[in-house]
């Protein structure tokens, strides 16, 4: 007696066939499954950077406001002493040493005056003016007001862009004195380092809308410890300067709705992020446009 495969069983082909879907469906989820996973792990870090970008725009704020209410106070008394100290060298005329003395007084006011001038402007809120500009001519501008620091450190100087016709909405001064800063502080950090380079590279993000402008050096980088503090107010690991170069970098980028971004790499590595377009809803203020200082030290 023969006994026959009813027809509508599978046959060992169409066992192999299944199995072989099976597999291949199998390892496409598993691949679509580490692709999702690696996507949440991205965007949890993103997610961290936007929360730490914010957290610390809002801690500036408020250090701002902090630091205004002291200059306040304090500007009316510097005021007085300057004008006394004037007036006390003009009588001191014909005392020399007391006269010295009176001279010196005089200085240091100016000095504070000039810190607490960089307070209030720090502590004001900027309306950016947007225009159009050219990223690369904006660079170049900025690197042509360091040129005398420039020869005088013998630093090379390369700049690169990818896209020579990038354009990004920004107010042409304030974002010029954002780079001038960054790029200052560059030279300073490259000021006895032997074959020293300043790189300033341009490219552009189609996906995003944004413009990114790389800016390193190969001095001896920033402390780690640092890094997080490095847009404090008043932060500095020099003798000169107030501390409030990077700080106004970060308030004027966060102004044009960007960020920046700071890390070590064979030197110190800075990282500005402008989008394409950026509307002018920066919060009014007594001030049309804040002043920033060209000549803030970091």
């Amino acid at each position: 007696m023969t006994t026959q495969t009813p027809s509508n069983m599978p046959t060992p082909e169409d066992l192999a066939q299944i199995i072989q879907a099976y597999n291949t469906v199998t390892e496409r989820l598993q691949k679509t499954h580490e692709q999702l996973s690696g996507e949440v792990v991205r965007l949890r870090k993103e997610l961290a950077s936007t929360n730490a970008q914010l957290q610390r725009s809002k801690r500036l704020a408020a250090l701002g406001e902090m630091a205004a209410g002291i200059a306040h106070e304090i500007r009316n008394p510097l005021a007085a002493i300057h004008l006394y100290a004037g007036m006390l060298q003009e009588d001191l005329v014909r005392m020399k040493p007391q006269q010295d003395i009176a001279s010196k007084i005089a200085s240091a006011v100016r000095g504070l005056e000039g810190i607490v001038t960089d307070v209030l402007t720090f502590s004001r809120e900027l309306q950016p003016d947007v225009r159009p500009c050219n990223v690369l001519e904006l660079v170049a501008r900025a690197i042509d007001m360091q040129k005398p620091a420039i020869l005088q450190h013998n630093i090379i100087v390369d700049d690169e862009a990818v896209d020579d016709e990038l354009f990004v909405n920004v107010d042409h001064e304030l974002m010029h004195c954002a780079l001038t800063n960054i790029i200052r502080n560059a030279i300073e950090a490259m000021s006895s380092v032997k074959d020293a380079t300043l790189r300033v590279s341009t490219e552009c993000d189609a996906t995003e809308q944004t413009a990114k402008i790389t800016i390193r050096d190969n001095g001896s980088g920033i402390d780690t410890d640092d890094i997080d503090r490095i847009f404090n107010p008043f932060f500095t690991t020099r003798n000169t300067g107030t501390g409030l170069g990077l700080a106004i970098v970060h308030r004027i980028v966060d102004a044009h709705a960007g960020s920046i971004l700071v890390h070590n790499d064979n030197g110190a590595v800075f990282e500005l992020i402008l989008p394409f377009e950026v509307s002018n809803t920066a919060p009014q203020s007594n001030d049309t446009q804040a002043d920033v200082p060209q000549g803030v030290l970091l």
